[in-house]
């Protein structure tokens, strides 16, 4: 991963080396420190940091803090290098440590499946920075009759699956169904839930939730869900997406939590967003960033990221842009605290009067400063890449969710209930 790699990643600690070395073992990545370890080749971090030196922000602070492919995601599948070195003398974009809490995939349930109709654990860690996968990626395949079966593997582990379906007031209906199992001894196990929704408002919801723990002591979750509604305000049709996934190590003080969301209306109007943190031992991290689209030619972005040592050093990076019709701003902030609490930073910011004029501006708590109109061009994405039509089409199996029958001269009660919310708050088993 070069140093340069993608613009919205951490400014790396001044003065900071860091060495990364992944291993790949039967297709997972493994990352070991000192000793082995479910997290992450093997991996090392040694923190020297220097007060007297001073970062300088990479690039000519034009503003376009994030590459055209990136759109606001740490994209793990572009580290491809085996070894990395950085000596973050000025500030490089920081990559948080990718954890993965794998387990070995002939120690997880590799003999869960019975000889007879048993389930098959597809049960793994969930995958930093993967975003909300379709819905064709959870393969999920509802149960028609209500089931209730458990039975023992030849090695003793032992296995359970069920389904039902639950009514309520206004047409409500929820068919679910539960799988799952563990080792003999309890040391491994692995839980999975599907579920479907809907009631007379036209609501429906589709969804999954799983987790699961290894012999190592690394254990997981994760949920995703997809709902069609009706808006409240602008009665139209959406359809909103999100994911939540965490992982915590068993022989390492570290971990990680995500959560993204989509919304989408029929007009075009599109909301995205993600919070996450992490930790790996003296080290933690959070980012957060966001993206609104009205459907009409306005858009907003912005992102912030920040990192934290135990020794007091902190670093982080910012930005925002606003446009419509071609005019708008972008603004940012890089910034440095050493564990005394010395403060650099570094603000910048451009206006953009769509005209092939450009107010560029910023300052140093250095000295410097800038103040200059230049001749550039203005770029920016007024739509987002995937939409309502790429929603709708991704989303044929929520579509498709049948309802109950309604009796003639009953109509449904119009409550409508909140949409999906982002949650500012992380786990309390991942916070500090």
């Amino acid at each position: 991963m070069a140093a340069s790699a993608s613009s919205r990643g951490f400014t790396a600690p001044i003065g900071a080396t860091v060495e990364v070395f992944p291993t790949s073992h039967n297709g997972f990545v493994e990352f070991r420190r000192k000793k082995r370890s479910s997290i992450g080749g093997f991996f090392s971090i040694q923190c020297c940091c220097s007060d007297s030196v001073m970062p300088i922000r990479g690039g000519s602070g034009s503003g376009n803090g994030v590459d055209k492919g990136d759109d606001g995601r740490l994209d793990s599948k572009k580290i491809t290098a085996n070894y990395m070195r950085t000596q973050a003398s000025s500030p490089m974009p920081f990559a948080s440590p990718q954890s993965r809490f794998v387990s070995k995939p002939e120690k997880f349930f590799s003999r869960c499946t019975p000889r007879n109709s048993g389930p098959k654990s597809r049960d793994s860690p969930p995958k930093r920075d993967t975003g909300i996968a379709n819905e064709k990626d959870w393969g999920i395949s509802m149960l028609n009759d209500n089931v209730n079966e458990t039975g023992v593997n030849e090695d003793g582990s032992t296995w359970y699956r069920e389904s039902g379906e639950d009514l309520g007031d206004n047409g409500y209906r929820c068919r679910w169904t539960r799988m799952g199992g563990q080792s003999s001894d309890g040391t491994l196990e692995w839980k999975e839930t599907w579920w479907e929704k809907s009631d007379w408002t036209g609501y429906k919801e589709l969804g999954v939730e799983k987790s699961g723990k290894n012999v190592e002591g690394d254990a997981w979750w994760e949920t995703w869900r997809e709902v069609l509604h009706q808006d409240e305000w602008s009665n139209l049709a959406r359809i909103e997406r999100s994911a939540q996934k965490q992982a915590k190590s068993g022989t390492e003080n570290a971990g990680w939590y995500e959560n993204w969301w989509e919304k989408y209306d029929a007009k075009g109007w599109t909301e995205k967003g993600a919070h996450k943190y992490g930790r790996l031992n003296e080290q933690s991290w959070w980012e957060k960033w966001g993206e609104h689209y009205d459907g009409r030619g306005s858009v907003l972005k912005w992102t912030d990221k920040w990192a934290e040592t135990e020794l007091g050093t902190k670093w982080g990076d910012k930005w925002e842009e606003k446009f419509f019709a071609g005019i708008g701003s972008r603004q940012g902030e890089t910034w440095h605290v050493s564990p005394v609490g010395d403060r650099w930073s570094r603000t910048w910011g451009e206006e953009h009067f769509g005209n092939g004029k450009v107010h560029k501006y910023g300052k140093s708590t250095t000295g410097e400063s800038w103040d200059i109109v230049v001749d550039e061009g203005t770029y920016y994405e007024a739509e987002p890449h995937y939409g309502w039509a790429d929603v709708v089409g991704d989303s044929s199996q929520l579509l498709s969710i049948q309802p109950r029958d309604r009796p003639p001269g009953v109509f449904p009660s119009m409550d409508f209930g909140p949409s999906l919310p982002p949650e500012d708050e992380f786990p309390p088993t991942l916070s500090q």
